[in-house]
């Protein structure tokens, strides 16, 4: 296969926590073996499963390093009892799981902060950890990703080829990955004068400067800076019959599930912008269909100030959101203009921005792209992330454990699954 190097992926390279997990919940009885078995056939069909992470000194290039054999670290984490009598958030102000609700044991949420503690280095690692417990008649397994390795659209599909292979032996379809470049992304989509030209100069000042980040300075602070960092998660079930309730009411205002969650986030937090992330891949040509990898972007949708507490009610809010949602998504330099930010700095200055907005290292024109451009001096910003929903008969049911970006204080990853959603929050204390 032609080798991958990473572009736009550089972003979550050298950002810390740029991990995120999918719990899943399997109507078929543990068995080891069968369960290495699937691994392997994943990792044939997906190339990415065979990736360490290689580097260019000369050009100073990362890239997807494909061995031969797959890189996934399986973890057999023991046994899930009983979850029926275990307590969660409910959004209908019921305290405990449905009987069987083994997606409910803190034991998962736990295992995915030890895996998540420290910084992984993807030199001698690889991109995915599975952790998998045996629970009476069924299996129950948390994907931990690199950021890396495919996007939440991306990690949900492989999360199905999983569970579909591994009850009813449906093999994996081959699908080798072909990144975003800077050719695919559409030519209305190029970033404005005023921010073009802010980046020209922050580039021509980084060359001056004569900086680089290696790997290993940005892999001490990233381990150092998780070990520092407190981050709680929780998760929240929406029952299907709240669900279709709520579905029927933003129908009849004209609104979607989504709309309807960033107003409850922004009425709740009292927020002026909130973060959504956005699939592209019905837009992008260079997706191969099931391919793991990044297809997707981010945008802001801002209210003004005082907006969030509007008094003419939550689904009103949600039309303003849903209007302004709207405009992004038919605005190819606002639905690309974070892809577009990456794809114009250079490489290193990407690299530095991060680490440099915190203090850890010497650049002012990195420090002024991770401050003013990403925000990641401070963890103030609001996100949502929606996986969408799925019908599985395999998958009994799943949560999504969005990834904390040091720019977030708050996120919530939201996955529907067999007409039950689960919102899980990640937030800093």
């Amino acid at each position: 296969m032609k080798m991958e190097y990473l572009f736009t992926e550089r972003a979550h390279l050298v950002c810390p926590n740029m991990c995120f997990g999918i719990a899943a919940s399997l109507g078929k009885a543990f068995d080891k073996e069968r369960i290495e078995e699937s691994v392997a056939r994943l990792a044939e069909a997906h190339p990415f499963l065979r990736a360490r992470l290689g580097y260019e000194k000369e050009s100073n290039s990362y890239f997807y390093d494909v061995k031969e054999q797959a890189q996934v670290q399986v973890i057999f984490a023991g046994e899930l009892g009983d979850e029926s009598e275990k307590t969660f958030e409910s959004e209908d102000g019921r305290g405990t799981a449905a009987v069987g609700d083994v997606i409910a044991s803190p034991k998962i949420i736990e295992e995915f902060e030890k895996l998540t503690a420290h910084d992984w280095n993807l030199f001698s690692e690889g991109l995915l950890k599975i952790a998998v417990w045996k629970a009476g008649d069924r299996t129950v397994l948390l994907f931990i990703f690199h950021h890396l390795l495919a996007d939440g659209r991306g990690a949900l599909g492989l999360v199905q080829e999983f569970a579909d292979f591994y009850a009813d032996g449906i093999e994996p379809k081959a699908a080798p990955e072909h990144l975003i470049t800077k050719e695919d992304l559409p030519a209305n989509s190029k970033l404005s004068f005023i921010s073009q030209a802010l980046v020209n100069h922050a580039n021509r000042q980084w060359k001056k400067e004569k900086h680089q980040l290696s790997y290993k300075e940005y892999h001490s602070f990233a381990d150092k800076f998780l070990q520092e960092d407190c981050v709680d998660h929780s998760l929240v079930v929406v029952s299907s019959e709240k669900l279709a309730d709520l579905h029927a009411q933003c129908k009849a205002h004209k609104v979607s599930i989504n709309d309807y969650l960033l107003a409850k986030m922004f009425t709740e937090e009292k927020a002026d912008s909130i973060v959504m992330a956005c699939d592209l891949r019905k837009q992008l040509e260079c997706y191969n269909p099931g391919a793991l990898g990044n297809y997707a972007t981010a945008f802001s949708v801002k209210l003004k100030q005082g907006m969030s507490t509007d008094s003419t009610g939550i689904f009103s809010l949600a039309q303003k959101v849903h209007n302004q949602i709207q405009k992004k998504l038919n605005s190819p330099k606002e639905l690309y203009l974070v892809l577009q930010c990456y794809a114009s700095l250079e490489p290193g200055l990407l690299d530095a921005a991060m680490i440099s907005s915190r203090g850890a290292f010497d650049s002012k024109a990195a420090k002024f792209i991770g401050t003013s451009f990403f925000n990641y001096d401070k963890a103030k910003g609001y996100s949502i992330t929606n996986l969408g929903k799925i019908e599985s008969k395999n998958i009994e049911s799943a949560f999504f454990i969005p990834p904390a970006s040091p720019a977030i204080k708050k996120t919530q990853g939201v996955l529907t699954v067999n007409g039950v959603m689960r919102i899980c929050t990640s937030q800093r204390k």
